[in-house]
């Protein structure tokens, strides 16, 4: 910074100034087509005072979920529950379960949230140096903690119990449920800031620069951080001046559900051609992949946070491993996940219910420049299509819909940020539905968070269920 002096033109004095290396809350999403500060309506305004006074700051992930202020106020309600009220476990063994959650997907934008609240309610500075450094009880969570977010349909019992019967480190029941709760709550929503490019805050890690801007208003150093100017990140498909193909596409895609409709009403599929489409759709769901050298958003390093840094997501049947189905019918969330939870760590059930209803049933009736639409087709075909990747199945459903209803590029989308989010690239948001609202694409990515969350905990609530019993 530099100010004019009657001795000099000018003087340094020595004191950087720090700029915004984005602009708005999202690297996906125009800042001018997020709802401004200060032009929310009154529900919108309610909810960033509710932000403020809970985390003492209104952080860009509550700047993007505000499209849907419903969806918002029961996702901020269940986070202060999980992080603030009273449960089981420590305040600041919460947060740092939540930064072991977020490293796992190399997160650094969640990491440095709570790293930061980690120290603000006494937590250690010593177990920010990596794992090793933390409680022997919270390092012994690493193995779940790893599973849940890349392979869940792994865990049994056994590790259930290992947990609960290692001497004086051992967890009770009631803090093993509270830390399966945080930590899927920080894979899903490890997702979603990916899934919708959240920038880090001009005080964050990676969220500012000191250089100065150049006449273009951005230089290389941008570039390196995943900030391409304004032009080009503005520049979408979204909400631009519609084009044919992509018109076309919402037109095709509203016949379809028409069609699928009307096959419903005239015949049934037996139950025997059902579950040959599910794992036709387990199967195939395991060819659908990125190409792995798009340029995803910069990571910074927290590995440090986690060990077996190579443990990742992997397909089903890979190296002719067979993994059993999961049937909804035998284990669901509401007949046996949702009480065993309320059972163990009260209310917590509630609020999670209340949550994936939200996301699950959300609708505005409406499909990019359609009005009056049902949607409910579409959305349970994204929902179903994310528990099958995991492995879950519903008898009641006909898995043949999802081939018809998400295309390729969609489908993609899908499972990077479902299973592998740090890999979510810009192209990849941009790709699927290109006439749709932000908003919308929005709403696609609050089904994913809400539905892997739940595909993680029905496998470890039923493997606490089986040592249970």
């Amino acid at each position: 910074m530099r100010v004019a002096t009657p001795g000099s033109q000018h003087q340094e004095l020595g004191i950087r100034i720090p700029r915004p290396l984005g602009h708005g809350p999202s690297r996906f999403i125009p800042e001018k087509e997020t709802i401004q500060v200060g032009k929310e309506d009154a529900m919108m305004h309610t909810l960033f005072a509710d932000s403020f006074a809970t985390l003492g700051r209104l952080d860009n992930v509550t700047l993007v979920m505000v499209f849907h202020p419903q969806y918002l106020e029961s996702f901020l309600k269940t986070q202060h529950y999980l992080l603030q009220m009273d449960g089981p476990l420590p305040l600041h063994y919460r947060h740092y379960i939540g930064i072991m959650a977020a490293a796992r997907h190399q997160c650094s934008y969640l990491v440095n949230l709570h790293v930061n609240d980690f120290l603000h309610v006494g937590g250690d500075p010593k177990w920010l140096n990596g794992l090793e450094n933390a409680p022997q009880k919270l390092q012994n969570l690493g193995e779940l903690n790893k599973m849940l977010a890349h392979r869940p349909w792994l865990i049994t019992k056994e590790h259930i119990e290992q947990l609960l019967k290692t001497e004086e480190n051992s967890w009770s029941l009631a803090e093993l449920i509270h830390a399966v709760v945080l930590l899927t709550h920080y894979h899903s929503l490890a997702s979603f800031t990916f899934g919708c490019g959240i920038s880090p805050e001009i005080d964050c890690e990676g969220g500012h620069t000191f250089r100065p801007p150049s006449v273009s208003n951005y230089c290389i150093c941008d570039i390196t951080n995943g900030y391409h100017g304004v032009d080009d990140v503005h520049a979408s498909p979204t909400g631009s001046i519609p084009s044919t193909e992509s018109v076309c596409e919402v037109e095709a895609l509203m016949e379809k559900m028409k069609q699928l409709q009307e096959c419903r009403d005239e015949e049934e599929a037996s139950q025997e051609e059902m579950a040959t489409r599910f794992e036709r759709e387990k199967r195939e769901s395991m060819f659908v992949c990125s190409s792995e050298d798009e340029e995803s958003a910069p990571a910074r390093d927290v590995s440090r946070h986690f060990e077996d840094t190579s443990y990742g997501y992997k397909d089903f049947s890979r190296h002719g491993m067979h993994v059993p189905t999961f049937r909804v019918q035998d284990y669901s969330w509401e007949d046996h996940g949702y009480s065993l939870v309320n059972r163990l760590y009260p209310d917590v059930g509630q609020l999670l219910d209340e949550k994936f209803h939200i996301a699950y049933n959300l609708t505005y009736n409406t499909m990019a420049m359609h009005k009056d639409v049902d949607t409910s087709m579409l959305r349970r075909a994204i929902w179903n299509y994310i528990h099958c990747m995991f492995g879950i199945r519903y008898d009641d459903y006909d898995y043949g819909e999802i081939n018809q209803l998400l295309d390729r590029s969609f489908k993609v989308y899908i499972k990077t940020v479902v299973c592998t989010p740090e890999k979510t690239t810009k192209r990849m948001y941009d790709s699927f539905w290109r006439q749709f609202e932000h908003s919308e694409k929005v709403h696609v990515n609050l089904l994913l968070v809400e539905a892997r969350m739940q595909a993680e905990l029905l496998y470890a609530l039923r493997a606490i269920t089986r040592y249970m019993t």
